[in-house]
């Protein structure tokens, strides 16, 4: 989110959400307190902290920018009761599969592949079975756990390094 109003978060809470909302609050504070105090930092702050990684930072070399907001689903869980955050990424859809949206802390590359594989499966199971040759194809490990198969981790690993050319870069499976 790049756009929009600071009236957001009040014009979301419904009477129906209310007690999640308030709940989700008053589990995070600190998170909550923490988030604000990052929001309001100077840029020689920031900058004193990016030094920490990149120690000749001049500050007239770099700008702030605007890089969009967080969105960050909040829901009842029976393990995190009333208002738990959720550290992740999660694919809503309607239940004809009709749309779907993604939502969560992470919507980047690392959670592409699994991303879409999710939309296939909750948003067209009628075809997953037809489908299912092409995506072991592309993701030979898919539908198999890795927890617990090294020799298919290996397989994994040394397809990968294969196709990146990394051939004498392996590194050992624990």
């Amino acid at each position: 989110m790049k756009t929009g109003s600071m009236f957001d978060l009040i014009t979301s809470v419904k009477p129906h959400n209310l007690v999640t909302m308030l709940a989700a609050g008053a589990k995070n504070v600190p998170l909550t307190r923490y988030l604000i105090q990052q929001v309001m930092l100077s840029k020689e702050k920031r900058m004193r902290d990016l030094r920490d990684f990149v120690p000749n930072a001049k500050s007239e070399d770099w700008d702030l920018v605007v890089a969009g907001q967080r969105v960050q689903v909040i829901k009842d869980t029976s393990h995190g009761g009333k208002g738990t955050l959720q550290f992740g990424t999660e694919v809503i859809n309607a239940a004809d599969g009709s749309i779907a949206a993604l939502l969560g802390a992470s919507p980047g590359a690392s959670t592409a592949v699994h991303v879409m594989l999710k939309v296939i499966e909750q948003c067209f199971p009628q075809h997953l079975k037809e489908w299912e040759p092409k995506i072991k194809l592309m993701i030979p490990s898919y539908g198999q756990s890795l927890a617990g198969n090294p020799e298919l981790i290996r397989e994994i690993q040394a397809a990968t390094a294969k196709s990146l050319g990394l051939h004498n870069e392996l590194q050992p499976v624990m």
